[in-house]
């Protein structure tokens, strides 16, 4: 069996793991099995970084992400305690899931336009919508500046793919958009009401956009141009 086989036989695998215990945490709620589903996507990112290693010209790319990953496990656990210290180290992940993004296409101008395009609408939902119940201006403030800058790491996927459309951008693309999405059934089912079909659209996406983002790292094997 060659490396790059046994490679995609452990994503793969890693795949199915973390969906049963997506399953098994909708089910029973538990935040220990939140916690080691989550640590599988951190897991997986640093095997795919291992076999890449050597190959990549995108080394800061593929280190940068995975500390991303790290902070969205820490981010994914805290939440079921302190919502805004949870919230706050997702977006810290999200900030190197941007800057990863930037060593694959250097930052330009149109990534910003493609931010701005998804946070206006999303900011207006926030601030305007009457249905959201967010007690008071701090929480309102935080999942603001969160949608900003969620908004940014979105926009910035986008406007890779755009530029190159390779299988790599195309993969943190579905990631990035289905971590948007999964994000937006969260600010559904905690601030506006609770639903069994918000909770479950929440939880369906986010573990496999991790997976793909963690997946995305053995994707980069193409040389950078120096």
């Amino acid at each position: 069996m060659t490396k790059k086989n046994l490679a995609y036989i452990l994503n793969a695998a890693f795949l199915i793991l973390i969906m049963v215990g997506d399953a098994f945490y909708i089910a029973f709620d538990k935040t220990w099995v939140k916690g080691l589903t989550s640590a599988l996507f951190v897991a997986l990112g640093a095997i795919n970084l291992f076999f890449v290693f050597n190959k990549t010209g995108k080394k800061k790319f593929a280190i940068i992400l995975l500390i991303g990953l790290f902070f969205a496990m820490l981010g994914d656990i805290l939440l079921e305690f302190v919502f805004i210290a949870g919230a706050g180290f997702f977006a810290l992940g999200h900030v190197f899931f941007f800057a990863s993004y930037c060593f694959l296409i250097e930052l330009n101008w149109k990534d910003f336009i493609y931010g701005l395009i998804i946070f206006i609408p999303s900011v207006l939902l926030i601030t305007l919508a009457p249905i959201f119940n967010f007690d008071g201006i701090l929480m309102e403030i935080v999942c603001v500046v969160y949608a900003l800058i969620i908004s940014l790491m979105v926009g910035k996927a986008v406007s890779n793919f755009v530029q190159q459309k390779s299988v790599l951008n195309l993969i943190i693309l579905i990631g990035s958009a289905l971590f948007f999405f999964s994000d937006l059934m969260l600010l559904l089912n905690k601030f506006y009401s609770y639903s069994i079909v918000t909770s479950l659209l929440c939880l369906l996406t986010y573990y496999p956009a991790e997976f793909l983002l963690a997946n995305s790292i053995l994707h980069a094997q193409q040389k950078d141009k120096e």
